[in-house]
Parts: C-alpha cells; sequence; structure tokens
C-alpha cells in the first residue's frame, strides 16, 4: 500500500476524489499539470488497490466516475489530517 502511496500524484487523486472530483477530466483540471497517461494509471492502481471504484453509468454517451471506497475515505480521511498539520 505504501509503495501505491508514494507513486506520483496518488495522494493528489485522493484528494480530489475526497473534494468532490468524479470524472476523468475533472481529475486533469484539478490536478494540472498531470499528464493524461499518469492519471489513467494511477486511477487503475487505486481501484485495484480498492481505493477508488470505477463506476459506468448508463448515459448517452456512456460515462465514467471513480468514487472512494470505505478505505479510499479512511485514506483520504487520513490525508486531509496530515494537511492540516504541515
Amino acid at each position: 500500500m505504501a509503495g501505491l502511496l508514494e507513486r506520483r500524484f496518488s495522494i493528489s487523486v485522493i484528494w480530489a476524489s475526497s473534494q468532490g472530483v468524479r470524472r476523468f477530466n475533472e481529475y486533469v483540471q484539478a490536478l494540472r499539470p498531470v499528464p493524461p497517461g499518469t492519471l489513467t494509471a494511477r486511477l487503475s492502481d487505486l481501484e485495484q488497490a480498492g481505493i477508488l471504484e470505477r463506476v459506468l453509468l448508463d448515459d448517452r454517451p456512456p460515462r465514467v466516475e471513480y468514487r472512494l471506497t470505505k478505505r479510499g475515505e479512511q485514506i483520504a480521511a487520513a490525508v486531509a489530517h496530515l494537511s492540516k498539520l504541515a
């Protein structure tokens, strides 16, 4: 887990998620200058680790959103706490 959190932009993605960011383009805007390929990799990594869940919405065109899981919410709370100490 620590290795994943040490990867570039992992904590930033978790923080953005806790602030209500849900869609890929919202992450791009919130996390500038994150490269799209790096963002895709981080979202996938965090999903595989059970921190984010990927939700396919039945819209036209289909949309994907990312949401914090319970585990992700716990990590986001720890990140928020640490940011207050800095």
